[in-house]
């Protein structure tokens, strides 16, 4: 039998998805679905999960029948109702749009959240909202629960909203935000749990043509909290500012991941993540990833995490991924570190007359402030520095307890 010539495909430089097998990335790798067990049970030898203790977390990896024991308000930032001109609040059927239009789960977690719910919480803005919106998330027990949540903005609306978690609570959320053409949006989400509470979350963000969106994480409680976030733009000319601040403690874990996919031309992201962590078995993860495709030329991008470590005994991961398809960009780029207190800055207040401990305080401050002022709700950056001064003052109770045990 005559032998038969064999053709190797080549990558075409300027469609690199012309072969599909010559240039994969990770977010063409990653399936996604509605359908759970499209998903593989997580463990921590799968990429996703490896920094994530799986077994405080198996209640979230099968379909459950959620309490309803989880309440949410919508109200102004101040405690006054909003205004129905600008703000609608509705829930819907949850496989009813706009639920479930910003694309699919990308992880079992976030399937399990889907089916374990009927019903989706919707609001709308539209206009130039006075005040910021305040989403209540009240956590009333440990029972298992579900919320989905939808964040939609119309085209050219201006205007900030806030979403507080608090109380206690085992909770598996799902959010979608989608902002509209040439919109201005901030959307600050706020994790004060309490001790004993589990926070598994995943948010689908869509980002307009030439919208902007201020997208801050704040996560200052809870004993294990993991949220997703996945992103994309709609259209040329947007502008994406995800800002994160986070507080581990002892034996608590915290967890962000956020992928920026670049898919048109012209748009910008910046991703800061800040942590502080504080006592032994704290432990923090941030996985930044971003994907730039060969639709998005001119794109700037760039990502960066560091972490403070207070005292002896915390473990905090820190990877940034960047996945360049395109070699017409503005720039690209992404840092990352960890460490612990800069000598230099605590002997020069010190030197000022300040005690080593109110330097600490001073420095922790200091390496927050900025993020949080650029949340742009005075309101909520004052009322997340006064927790982060509860904190520090917590863990210098706790030092000095340590040291009388020692005695």
């Amino acid at each position: 039998m005559a032998e038969q010539e064999i053709t190797i495909p080549a990558a075409d430089p300027n469609d690199p998805y012309a072969v599909p097998a010559a240039m994969p990335s990770s977010a063409d790798n990653e399936p996604r679905s509605f359908k759970v067990g499209d998903f593989a049970i997580p463990n921590r030898k799968q990429e996703d999960w490896r920094y994530t203790p799986v077994e405080r977390i198996e209640e979230f990896f099968d379909v459950f029948t959620p309490s309803g024991r989880t309440k949410v308000s919508v109200t102004n930032i101040d405690g006054t109702p909003v205004d129905g001109t600008n703000v609608q609040v509705t829930t819907v059927d949850r496989a009813q749009a706009p639920s479930g239009t910003v694309m699919k789960p990308n992880d079992r977690v976030s399937a399990v959240e889907w089916n374990s719910g009927d019903r989706t919480l919707v609001v709308s803005l539209s206009g130039e909202l006075v005040q910021p919106v305040l989403v209540d998330v009240q956590g009333n027990d440990a029972a298992l629960d579900s919320l989905h949540l939808v964040l939609e903005a119309a085209d050219r609306t201006h205007g900030d909203i806030v979403v507080l978690h608090n109380g206690l609570a085992r909770l598996a959320e799902g959010v979608e935000i989608v902002t509209g053409a040439d919109s201005h949006i901030s959307t600050t989400f706020v994790q004060e749990w309490e001790k004993g509470s589990k926070h598994v979350g995943n948010q689908r963000i869509h980002v307009g043509s030439g919208a902007s969106l201020r997208h801050a994480v704040v996560t200052l409680g809870g004993d294990i909290v993991r949220i997703r976030m996945d992103q994309d733009f709609g259209g040329p000319q947007g502008d994406l500012n995800m800002l994160g601040v986070y507080f581990a403690e002892a034996d608590q874990h915290v967890e962000h991941r956020t992928m920026v996919v670049h898919n048109y031309a012209d748009c910008r992201s910046r991703v800061v993540y800040k942590g502080a962590l504080d006592g032994k078995g704290a432990h923090s993860t941030w996985v930044g990833n971003a994907l730039i495709k060969p639709t998005a030329p001119n794109t700037d991008s760039y990502e960066l995490n560091r972490n403070l470590v207070l005292t002896d005994g915390p473990i905090a991961d820190s990877e940034p991924n960047l996945e360049i398809e395109n070699g017409n960009i503005v720039g690209a780029g992404h840092a990352s570190s960890v460490g612990h207190f800069d000598d230099e800055e605590l002997f020069y207040l010190q030197s000022r007359g300040v005690s080593e401990s109110e330097a600490r305080k001073l420095v922790v401050r200091g390496f927050f402030a900025d993020l949080i002022d650029q949340i742009g709700v005075p309101s909520i950056a004052s009322h997340l520095m006064d927790v982060i001064e509860r904190r520090l003052a917590r863990g210098e109770s706790a030092d000095i307890q340590a040291v009388l045990e020692d005695k």
